[in-house]
């Protein structure tokens, strides 16, 4: 234990001397963060500008500019009818709703009109605004109807209308969607740089193979087995500091809401340091120089990570290449952690759980078959 101890603190004191590693191994994986604020920062609540031109001066007209400024996420400017050209053309004002002269008494005889949008936007900007405006009318328009031309009949039902003795209470949900894909691409992101730095770690095997220094530990009591887990161990010391920086700093420094508790995301992605590993030992049993690893790195991490759908939805893509995804084990980690946030229990997705666990068993026994069979230097298992 004594000798694993004293090569884990060689590994780590080597590794992070270079103050590049620092940033490569601890800052990098902080980078998701940023792009998926990026992607993220137009999912806003918009409030649109409408001006009212009040041409009418009725009651009914009062009513209906009243019933628009009690609307959510808008905000009512009452301007003139020489000012709405201007407005609308400087981006000051997104709509102009106009109250033309006559607009109560059409109300009146049941048939509503004089009334004019202008906007410059389209039904992008004023779909909101008519969806409430018109139901609203129509309501009017219902009374005057019924009363039939007869103004007395019209302000009886009218003010009975405005003083209905039922309410209306809305509840606002919060939309978690936004916080979903956040999650999704700063867990992406992560996972990439896991394997990335999964590699790079493993890596020094082979560099202190060139350099000879494996050959003079291996003259000491130190063997290979120690060797390899002390390799291990300092991979997974990173790999839990990457996660446990990330998502800490991902919760409480931006606030993005993961909807799931700490340890369920820590317990998932510690799942996945072991196949970060095991897959690392892989590539570097299949290498006998640092080229080549740093080559099949290229070659299986970046393409498997973007079929996985860590960068983008994996939605977007073809069903074939979905498909393949099944047979990743970055799209079982993002699956689990998609379920979590579903709303199912960590014990029902054991299956999920299990085959990461079995995707890291496979590439351990894989990289120690390799090694054992590896015959052009000293033997590692």
């Amino acid at each position: 234990m004594k000798d694993i101890l004293w090569l884990i603190q060689h590994t780590l004191r080597k590794t992070f001397r270079n103050k590049k590693n620092i940033i490569l191994y601890l800052c990098m994986p902080l980078i998701g963060i940023f792009i998926a604020l990026l992607a993220h920062s137009d999912d806003q609540t918009v409030t649109l500008h409408v001006g009212i031109v009040d041409q009418d001066k009725g009651e009914i007209t009062t009513d209906t500019i009243q019933f628009l400024k009690g609307l959510e996420n808008v905000e009512i400017s009452m301007i003139n009818e020489d000012m709405v050209s201007e407005l609308i053309s400087s981006g000051k004002l997104d709509t102009v709703i106009t109250f033309e002269a006559g607009y109560a008494a059409s109300i009146y005889q049941g048939n509503p009109g004089h009334l004019r949008i202008t906007s410059i936007k389209g039904d992008t900007v004023n779909a909101y605004i008519k969806s409430y405006l018109h139901q609203y009318i129509d309501n009017l328009a219902t009374i005057g109807y019924a009363a039939g031309g007869n103004l007395q009949t019209f302000e009886t039902m009218y003010n009975n209308f405005q003083q209905i003795d039922f309410k209306l209470t809305t509840n606002n949900l919060e939309d978690s969607s936004s916080s979903k894909y956040m999650t999704n691409q700063t867990i992406g992101f992560l996972i990439f740089i896991m394997l990335m730095s999964a590699t790079n770690l493993s890596e020094i095997i082979l560099l202190e193979k060139e350099q000879r220094t494996y050959y003079r530990l291996l003259s000491t009591p130190i063997n290979a087995r120690k060797y390899i887990l002390s390799n291990i161990i300092v991979n997974l010391i990173v790999m839990i500091m990457q996660i446990l920086v990330t998502i800490t700093i991902m919760r409480t420094l931006f606030h993005i809401g993961t909807n799931i508790p700490f340890w369920q995301i820590f317990v998932v992605m510690l799942l996945f340091s072991f196949v970060s590993i095991g897959l690392s030992l892989v590539i570097i049993s299949f290498s006998n120089s640092r080229a080549l690893a740093s080559a099949l790195q290229n070659f299986i991490v970046t393409p498997t990570v973007m079929l996985s759908g860590c960068f983008w939805p994996i939605d977007v893509m073809p069903e074939s290449l979905q498909k393949i995804a099944d047979f990743l084990p970055q799209r079982w980690t993002l699956d689990t952690l998609t379920k979590l946030q579903e709303g199912n229990s960590f014990a029902s997705l054991y299956l999920n759980l299990m085959i990461l666990v079995a995707f890291a068993l496979t590439f351990f026994l894989i990289a120690v078959y390799k090694f054992s069979r590896n015959n052009t230097t000293q033997n590692f298992i």
